[in-house]
């Protein structure tokens, strides 16, 4: 777990979930639940959780075109825009 985070037992959450669900919303920050001590779970906001997703989407992404690279599995420039427009619509 990293330090400086809200860190709280499941315990804590089992009584009063309304309030760590107020409290994610209005700092923007997670909550880090614990079960003997130890790591358990995160409560996260609904718009951190898309960023995060949006972000991991962006890495698979990015480690795919790397790996076609790699691959020289590549195409021109002016084949890949014209096929994107075409999906957009455009």
């Amino acid at each position: 777990m990293r330090a400086g985070r809200d860190v709280r037992s499941l315990s804590e959450f089992r009584s009063n979930a309304a309030a760590f669900v107020e409290q994610v919303r209005s700092t923007s920050e997670p909550v880090i639940l614990t079960q003997r001590g130890r790591g358990a779970a995160v409560l996260l906001g609904i718009d951190a959780y898309d960023a995060m997703l949006d972000e991991i989407g962006l890495f698979r992404d990015l480690r795919i075109s790397e790996h076609q690279a790699d691959r020289q599995n590549t195409r021109p420039r002016e084949l890949a825009e014209t096929r994107l427009r075409a999906i957009v619509g455009r």
